[in-house]
Parts: structure tokens; C-alpha cells; sequence
């Protein structure tokens, strides 16, 4: 590839060299720190994996239940955030109140002393702690209700989960909201965690860092497409509709993306898919199906029929939201919740990137004109529009009086 080479999104062109994450698209192949993400799922924990990720090792049990009981001490919000957030209209969407909250925490913790061990482990532990009590202190304010207090009494995702109603949860619904965090801790340089690096490059606070990566996951080309697969469930309505609806998207002019499906990475079914199916299978077999599954099951095979060959499969969102669905989370919380959980992976990179410090400067091709006359206010007699377009020159010359 030449070094003037132009790619799109910068796709395939590495960022940084990282010991956090790795990702094998051709193989399904997704570790933390080299442990697979099914062994994980498996045998760990959120507190636990992310205690690996920040860290680079699994912590004994002394370190593990020293890290969960700093995250449990500091899961309440100082009342003047919580005065903020009742200011917040209503109708806002969650993320965007989560950016907000996330910054705001910068106003009351931030030294910037990004030198100290100490002040690190006090923001890691703060943002891990205050993120799900303001995801879950929103839901609640917008009902015009009071926030539901923290239990010490909890786990980290069982916590979570009663702070959305004042229930504490099933054992099994907690325990699998749990792994769907560890699902989505950490995914290399993904958007919402190159944008983190490079604000981190800056050597800013950690909240400004997190509040910029909320700020990109918010799209729905990355955070934000497990709400658009349950749309798309609902728009196909029932099983016997899924083949047509697959086809006529298919033979569209501009064909549609079909939601949930395909990734960058990925040419197989992307292997936190594999675990999020089984999860939703469990929760069925306990509390009762969900009319979308069959439709799923239908239209990834169809899918696989269709487009299986050219390496378009499930991704991680198009199971998690029947998932999230089932443990009773609101569909525009299920992106504040992958915030939830990816909280742990961007304090990863953060934490490294300070380790070899140098701030993000890419280059650019440029493409537009060159030796354009100023033309004075008074003799501009055309709008912008219609009086340049790039590379048109004599044009936008001819305008001038």
C-alpha cells in the first residue's frame, strides 16, 4: 500500500500496536489479553475480565475483591449531577444524557494527574462505578421517578439491573447480563475506541475520554444496530414473510443493509453471536420464547443462503437485543448498556496509550482548488451553491464582476 494511498475510513490501516485485544475475522476468533471470549464467558466475570483488560492480568482473589468493593463504594452520583440530569428533557435519548454525565464527572474528579498510579485506579474505578447508576438514573428520571439507590448488597450486573426497577433480579437474567458485558468489553480499534485514543493522545482528563467515545457509539453503524434488528424483526412480522422480505430488499436499486449482519472484520458468524444465541436460549427455556426469535432463526438462515458466500453473517448485535429484550431493558437503553460494558475496554486503551504517548495527527489528500480570487461581498451576486463546485475554476471566476 503507498504511504499517499487513500482508504476509506482508514480501513485496514493500523492505528497502534496493543496487547489488549485480538480479533481473527476469518476464524470467529475474539480474545481478551489471549483468553478466548468463550472461556471467559465461561468462568469469569465483568468486574473480573475487566480487572484483565486494564490491568493485563487475572487478579488473585484479595486484588478481584479489592477492585469490586471500590466499584461498589463509589456506584452513587453526587447530587448535583443528579440535579443536572433532571434538567434533561425527557424525550432525550439516553446516550446523549450518558455523554453528558460522563463529561460532568471531569467537573468534580479531574486533576489530570496522569502520571499518578493512584489517580488512574481512582477513575477507572469511578467510571466504571457512576456509569451504570446514571444509565440507570436516567430511565428512571424520564418516568418521573426519584433514581433507585445502589444496593452494596449486589453484584455489579445484578446492581444494574434492580436500579432499572427496584427488583432484584433473577439469578440467571443477572448472571447472563453479566456475560453479555463481558461480550462487549472490548473489541480492538473499533470506532467509539479510536476516537477514545485520540482524545486520550491529547493527554486530557479519562471523563472527557469516555465522554467522546460514548459520543461515537452512539451511531447506528456501531452502537446503535441492535435497536435497528429488532425494527427489522418487527417490519417482517412473521416467519413465512422473511424469504420475500430478504429478496426484495436484495433487488432494491440501492440495496438496504440488513441489520445486525456483516462486519469489518468478521467473514463468519461473529463468535459473541454464538454466545448471545445460546444466552437467548436459556432465557426462553426460563421465562417463556419470544415471537422475534423464530424469525431470527429463519432469517440468519436465509441470509446464509443469500450471502452466506460472501462472508455475511450475524455480528453481535443481532442476538443481543433479544437478549437485553427479554431482561426487560427498554430498546434505547441497549446502547447505553454496550457503553456500560465498553467502558471497560476504552479505560484499556487509555490506560496503554499513556504508556507510549503521541498524539493522533493523520495526514489527508487534498481535493480542492487552488488560487481562488476573493471575491468582495459586494460583487458575490450568486449563492455558494451555484457559484462553485470543486474543480470548477472558470465558474466560479465568472461570478466576479
Amino acid at each position: 500500500m503507498s504511504a499517499c494511498e487513500y482508504r476509506p475510513g482508514l480501513e485496514g490501516i493500523p492505528a497502534k500496536e496493543s496487547g489488549i485485544g485480538f480479533v481473527d475475522g476469518k476464524q470467529g476468533i475474539l480474545e481478551y489479553r489471549g483468553i478466548r471470549i468463550e472461556e471467559l464467558a465461561a468462568k469469569s466475570s465483568f468486574v473480573e475480565t475487566t480487572f484483565l483488560l486494564i490491568w493485563g492480568y487475572l487478579p488473585t482473589f484479595e486484588e478481584l475483591e479489592a477492585f469490586a468493593t471500590e466499584i461498589q463504594y463509589h456506584r452513587r452520583l453526587k447530587y448535583r449531577i443528579r440535579d443536572m440530569m433532571k434538567c434533561f428533557p425527557e424525550t432525550g435519548h439516553p446516550m446523549d444524557a450518558l455523554q453528558s454525565c460522563a463529561a460532568a464527572l471531569g467537573l468534580f474528579y479531574s486533576r489530570r494527574a496522569l502520571d499518578d498510579p493512584a489517580y488512574i485506579r481512582a477513575a477507572v474505578v469511578r467510571l466504571l462505578a457512576k456509569i451504570p447508576t446514571m444509565v440507570a438514573a436516567f430511565q428512571m428520571m424520564r418516568q418521573g421517578n426519584d433514581p433507585i439507590r445502589p444496593r452494596d448488597d449486589l453484584d455489579y450486573s445484578s446492581n444494574f439491573l434492580y436500579m432499572l426497577n427496584e427488583q432484584i433480579p433473577d439469578p440467571l437474567a443477572a448472571q447472563i447480563f453479566d456475560i453479555c458485558l463481558m461480550l462487549h468489553a472490548e473489541h480492538t480499534i473499533n470506532a467509539s475506541t479510536f476516537s477514545a485514543m485520540v482524545t486520550a493522545s491529547t493527554l486530557t482528563d479519562p471523563y472527557a475520554v469516555i465522554a467522546s467515545a460514548v459520543g461515537t457509539l452512539a451511531g447506528p453503524l456501531h452502537g446503535g444496530a441492535n435497536e435497528e434488528v429488532l425494527l427489522m424483526l418487527k417490519e417482517i412480522g412473521s416467519v413465512d414473510r422473511v424469504e420475500a422480505y430478504v429478496d426484495e430488499r436484495m433487488q432494491q436499486k440501492q440495496k438496504q443493509k440488513f441489520m445486525g449482519f456483516g462486519h469489518r472484520v468478521y467473514k463468519v458468524k461473529d463468535p459473541r453471536a454464538v454466545v448471545l444465541q445460546q444466552l437467548a436460549e436459556q432465557l426462553f427455556d426460563k421465562f417463556g420464547g419470544d415471537e422475534y426469535y423464530d424469525i431470527a432463526l429463519k432469517l440468519e438462515a436465509v441470509m446464509a443462503d443469500r450471502l452466506g458466500g460472501k462472508g455475511i453473517y450475524p455480528n453481535v448485535d443481532f442476538y443481543s437485543g433479544l437478549v437485553y429484550r427479554k431482561l426487560g431493558i427498554p430498546a434505547d437503553l441497549f446502547t447505553p448498556v454496550f457503553a456500560i460494558a465498553r467502558v471497560a475496554g476504552w479505560l484499556a486503551h487509555w490506560k496503554e496509550q499513556l504508556n507510549a504517548n503521541r498524539i493522533f495527527r493523520p495526514t489527508q489528500i487534498y481535493t480542492g482548488d487552488h488560487e481562488i480570487t476573493y471575491i468582495p461581498l459586494e460583487k458575490r451576486t450568486t449563492t455558494p451553491e451555484k457559484r462553485a463546485v470543486p474543480g470548477d475554476y472558470e465558474r466560479y471566476r465568472s461570478t466576479i464582476g
